[in-house]
C-alpha cells in the first residue's frame, strides 16, 4: 500500500544538533542519558526509554534549572516515549511545557520553537485533531523561511509536512505547490539524485495518482524515484517498495499485465528480503 511520506525533523538528528548545543550547560551526564533515549527511540524500546529519558530530564533539571533548552530538549523527547506508548495526556502536557520554554528561553522565532511546533501539529495530527495541528504546522513554517531564508533545507521539510497535512484532508489543490516548492529547494540544496528528492517526487506522484487520478503525469514521477532509490541503495532496498507500489497499481490498472506482474515479483522479492 502506497501513502504520503511525511518528512520528520528526525528526532535522533535533533538530539544529536541540540546535544551540540546545550551539552555544556547540561553536563556530559545529560549528555548520555539524552543520547541513549534517542537510540532507545529509534529501537522501539520506548519503556527504556521513558526511564532513561525521565534520568536525563533530572539531570538537566538539576544542573541548568527547569527552564533551560536543555530541559525543554528533555521534555520534547519523553513526549515522544509517551506518545509511542498510547499515554498521550502525559505527551501533549511534556510538548506544551517544552514549546513554552523554549519561546521564553530563545525567543517565540527560535528554530528550536519551529522543531517543537512541529512536533506538536505531529501529535495532533494523529489524534485527528486536525484544527489544532494545521495553525501549528503554518506557524513553525513562517519561523523557518524568516529565521532560514526561503530555499533553506529545514524550510523544505515544513513545507512537505504540510503538504502531507493537506492530503490527509482531501485538500490536494492546496498541498500540490507545497511539494512542487519543497522538492525544488531539495533539489538545489542536496542534489537531484538524492533519496529526499526521491521521497518528494513519489509523494507528487501519488498526489497525481491518487488525488487527481492522473496516471500519466504520476508514471513518470514514480519512475524517477525507483530510479535515484536503486542508484543510491540498490535493487533490494525496502525503500523501493513505495514507488514500486505505485507502478504496480498504474500498470494493472491501465492493462499492463506483463509490466504490472514483473513489478509485482519484484515487490515480493524485496518485501520477503526484510
Amino acid at each position: 500500500m502506497i501513502r504520503f511520506l511525511q518528512i520528520f525533523f528526525v528526532i535522533t538528528i535533533f538530539c544529536l544538533l541540540s546535544t551540540i548545543i546545550y551539552a555544556q550547560d547540561a553536563g556530559i551526564e545529560w549528555e548520555v542519558f539524552y543520547q541513549e533515549t534517542t537510540d532507545l527511540l529509534d529501537a522501539g524500546e520506548y519503556q527504556r526509554a521513558l526511564k532513561v529519558g525521565q534520568a536525563a530530564l533530572e539531570v538537566a533539571v538539576k544542573n541548568v534549572g527547569p527552564n533551560h533548552p536543555s530541559v525543554a530538549e528533555s521534555l520534547n523527547i519523553l513526549a515522544e516515549a509517551y506518545r509511542s506508548l498510547g499515554e498521550y495526556g502525559k505527551a501533549e502536557l511534556l510538548l506544551k511545557r517544552s514549546l513554552e520554554i523554549d519561546e521564553k528561553a530563545l525567543g517565540p522565532d527560535h528554530p528550536n520553537v519551529a522543531t517543537i511546533l512541529n512536533n506538536l501539529a505531529d501529535f495532533y495530527k494523529k489524534l485527528g485533531e486536525y484544527g489544532k495541528a494545521e495553525p501549528l504546522y503554518k506557524r513553525s513554517l513562517e519561523i523557518r523561511e524568516r529565521g532560514l531564508g526561503p530555499n533553506h533545507l529545514n524550510v523544505a521539510i515544513s513545507l512537505n509536512n504540510l503538504a502531507v497535512f493537506f492530503c490527509d484532508l482531501k485538500e490536494y489543490s492546496k498541498a500540490e505547490p507545497l511539494f512542487k516548492r519543497s522538492l525544488e529547494i531539495k533539489e538545489k540544496v542536496l542534489a537531484p539524485d538524492h533519496p529526499s528528492v526521491a521521497t518528494s517526487l513519489n509523494n507528487i506522484a501519488e498526489l497525481y495518482f491518487l488525488g487527481f487520478g492522473d496516471d500519466t503525469k504520476a508514471e513518470p514521477l514514480y519512475k524517477r524515484s525507483l530510479e535515484i532509490l536503486e542508484k543510491v541503495f540498490g535493487p533490494d532496498h525496502p525503500m523501493l517498495l513505495e514507488p514500486l507500489a505505485g507502478l504496480m497499481l498504474i500498470y494493472s490498472g491501465t492493462g499492463r499485465e506483463e509490466k504490472a506482474t514483473e513489478v509485482i515479483l519484484r515487490y515480493k522479492k524485496i518485501s520477503e528480503i526484510q
